[in-house]
């Protein structure tokens, strides 16, 4: 291949690099509203006598909401495009904070959280579809790293406003702000965001829609059971590193939020470069592999903390999160690919409700866990799941995109 035509093939038009804005911008909207609980849980159980238990349930109410209709969005995505599954979402989300805010029930509260992420779900099925449709298979590692920043996007913005907000102005107040993230994204993405261009199939090739990649071979599920097990650290992570700050550590709620949106902004670039490596390896799945190993060291780095000097555990909680959250772009990437056109929605929507269902068992599970045991014995406990993952990588990437 030609220098130039290398070049022709990696040029990303400006239209493209405009919907990933986008797609980032509403899937972090999104996010902000899911990650709103997890920043409720030290005034929930400190201030308003919940048990961590409790307080980590609620926190699981999006992200159980999400499950349920994570590949219903996919498959619409496949259906009907992109842009109207985000924006229906979107205003969807924003309907359920506002009800979120009307309420000082914890159960309806609960409700409305719940019913707030199975309309969030609507952006991680259909934002992916983006980035595989507008970009090429080797800009698409960079490209899924950048999307993939919405979500520690999502979770810095709440962790540097929730608590602050929940504490100063009360917790209507910090649910208040995903109305107006949600509803604004909602019309822009109405207005502005456009489907990708649908590759056409040539007349000698089989329908596409008739392959089913689940039962052509075991990669996609492979890489969903992957995802969910590294799950695991990064959820335990967002969800409690606030409160272990707080609580274990002696930090005052305003910076230790601040270390925790530090930490997630990091592990946003962080996914970056992971994506950058992807495209320069040719490789998904040997990147991953890696991460998860890096993954389970640094769980068991989390258990050690505690003992260390002061600053140490905050060194290697952003280290820690940083590597929690870098296998997402390249599992979403892989899953994408490995589908192929007809079956991306659908697919990532798998890749979601799996992620989720782990996600949903984070906060109880592992607030029961900490409860029992104490943090030191949870981390290093949960550094068992991405240990499992290791041998469950595939050893060979699959592309039937292009």
């Amino acid at each position: 291949m030609t220098q130039a035509s290398r070049l022709e093939k990696t040029a990303v038009s400006p239209k493209a690099w405009t919907m990933l804005g986008i797609g980032v911008a509403a899937q972090a909207a999104g996010t902000v509203f899911v990650s709103t609980p997890a920043f409720l849980i030290p005034l929930l159980h400190s201030e308003h006598g919940l048990s961590l238990t409790q307080a980590g349930t609620l926190a699981a109410a999006p992200t159980f909401g999400m499950v349920l209709t994570l590949v219903a969005w996919g498959a619409m995505a496949d259906r009907f495009g992109e842009k109207w599954v985000i924006s229906i979402g979107l205003a969807l989300t924003a309907i359920a904070a506002l009800a979120a805010t009307t309420t000082d029930n914890y159960a309806l509260l609960g409700i409305a959280f719940l019913l707030g992420g199975m309309a969030a779900a609507s952006t991680n099925a259909a934002s992916g579809r983006v980035v595989v449709g507008w970009f090429p298979k080797d800009r698409r590692g960079l490209a899924m790293g950048i999307r993939q920043m919405s979500q520690p996007l999502g979770v810095t913005i709440a962790s540097l406003t929730i608590p602050t907000l929940a504490a100063n102005v009360g917790i209507g107040s910090a649910v208040g702000l995903s109305v107006a993230l949600n509803g604004v994204l909602a019309l822009i993405c109405a207005v502005a965001l456009v489907n990708p261009p649908r590759p056409a199939a040539r007349p000698t090739d089989i329908p596409v829609e008739t392959i089913n990649p689940y039962r052509s071979n075991w990669f996609l599920w492979r890489i969903h059971v992957v995802s969910a097990l590294l799950v695991f650290p990064q959820f335990t992570l967002s969800t409690f590193g606030l409160v272990w700050l707080i609580s274990e550590q002696g930090w005052d709620a305003a910076p230790a939020g601040l270390l925790i949106g530090i930490s997630q902004f990091v592990g946003a670039l962080g996914r970056i470069v992971v994506g950058i490596w992807s495209d320069r390896a040719g490789s998904r799945v040997g990147p991953l592999r890696l991460v998860a190993v890096s993954a389970s060291a640094v769980m068991l780095a989390m258990a050690a903390a505690g003992a260390a000097p002061w600053g140490v555990p905050a060194l290697i909680l952003l280290l820690a999160t940083t590597v929690s959250v870098a296998d997402n772009g390249l599992a979403f990437t892989s899953v994408a690919e490995a589908a192929g056109p007809k079956w991306q929605g659908k697919a990532l929507g798998a890749q979601n409700t799996g992620q989720f269902i782990a996600a949903s068992a984070v906060g109880p599970v592992v607030g029961a866990l900490i409860g029992a045991v104490g943090y030191p014995l949870a981390f290093a406990i949960v550094a068992a799941f991405p240990a499992a993952a290791i041998p469950l990588v595939p050893s060979r990437d699959r592309d039937i995109s292009v």
